[in-house]
């Protein structure tokens, strides 16, 4: 512990959001302490994809937010040695419905600097998609992929080298109150308070997260081994550009997912949808599905993970590489909102990306928080 009795800002919560709302205060020369129950970063933020994801991220605020994150990450990735794997994003597309709707999404603002390519060039562009339905695929240079589970602590290692913000971990939140937070290791001082649970929904302001329509998503993730080709950027497949908003919500996808409702009903109905990105040993982290509760059950289906593995060999081809690794995440989720910031508390901010989408807009997100707060303390 330290002998620093009195912060600026307090961050509860070590996730990529916290930790988004540390480097934004940080860098305005605040002084910060995080505090996190866990040892280590153990949810959300390292069992994704770390995938920074901007094309296809819901109109409006949400794509704003995905294509500063992604500047911020760019910057953060050089500063605290983080590798970054690979750029870009492949959306391939296997029915006509899917070509349509890629032209739509390329008329939008969100198109910008994305481009179209046929099957021949998408082949080109990366080698081994050789399902043999591939008719054409957006390319969107705006991506890029962090392996998590080294980016997070690296991140926080860089912040308190860097910054010098100081890390209380293996410590519980009992209570937030105005300027002061209550927990194992003794009372906590700041000026501005940030909330950030990640998926946690009882233990701090349980009413005004339910009063939010706050659930979780349970997914399942694999990781196949190398195959022995390289990925020119991260690959998708029609069933996100039925998910996704940044395509979904236009009206052009109509036709779209009711084919996919006919032809892959299963998929559907368990939120499978293909994301694969690649490690630098050359193994593939491939997902996922979605399943809502309050309390997800901690069990993965196989069923659910052979509908993956069944689109991914349709983008693919072939046999998928043999399964190295399987896991489940959850995340925070809402129907009607991408993100929640509430105020509980004068000088205190409840903080939650209500979707899949933290590592893509956290940065923004927290950059947004911290001038909130600290804006009303100046006030």
């Amino acid at each position: 512990m330290t002998t620093q009795t009195r912060f600026d800002l307090a961050v509860v919560g070590a996730g990529i959001v916290g930790l988004a709302c540390a480097l934004a205060a940080a860098r305005r020369g605040k002084r910060v302490v995080v505090i996190d129950r866990d040892a280590q970063a153990n949810g959300a933020s390292v069992r994704n994809f770390g995938f920074v994801t901007v094309t296809g991220q819901a109109r409006g605020a949400m794509w704003r937010r995905a294509r500063r994150s992604r500047e911020v990450w760019a910057e953060v990735a050089a500063g605290a040695g983080i590798p970054v794997m690979h750029e870009g994003l492949l959306m391939t597309a296997r029915r006509p419905e899917a070509v349509s709707l890629i032209e739509a999404f390329l008329d939008t603002e969100m198109g910008e600097g994305c481009q179209l390519l046929d099957a021949a060039a998408a082949r080109r562009r990366q080698p081994g998609l050789n399902g043999p339905d591939l008719l054409a695929a957006l390319w969107s240079p705006h991506e890029l992929r962090v392996e998590s589970r080294e980016a997070i602590p690296r991140l926080a290692a860089w912040l308190e080298e860097r910054f010098g913000v100081e890390f209380r971990r293996g410590v519980a939140v009992q209570s937030v109150g105005t300027s002061q937070v209550e927990t194992t290791g003794g009372p906590v001082r700041a000026d501005a308070i940030a909330v950030c649970p990640g998926d946690d929904l009882f233990s701090l302001f349980p009413d005004r997260i339910a009063a939010q329509g706050v659930t979780r998503c349970k997914l399942q993730m694999l990781r196949l081994a190398d195959p022995g080709f390289r990925l020119a950027g991260g690959v998708m497949s029609d069933l996100g550009l039925e998910r996704y908003d940044g395509y979904g919500a236009l009206p052009d996808a109509e036709p779209l997912r009711a084919r996919l409702r006919r032809e892959q009903g299963g998929h559907v109905a368990n939120g499978v949808h293909l994301i694969v990105v690649q490690s630098a040993d050359g193994s593939l982290v491939v997902g996922d599905s979605h399943h809502y509760a309050a309390t997800p059950d901690p069990f993965a289906s196989e069923a659910v993970d052979a509908l993956i593995l069944e689109e991914f060999a349709a983008v693919f081809g072939g046999t998928p590489p043999p399964v190295l690794e399987r896991w489940t995440g959850t995340y925070a989720w809402a129907r009607d909102h991408k993100a929640l910031i509430d105020t509980p508390l004068p000088g205190v901010r409840l903080v939650m990306v209500t979707t899949g989408a933290g590592a893509s807009t956290g940065f923004a997100l927290g950059e947004e928080v911290v001038a909130d707060l600290f804006g009303e303390i100046a006030a």
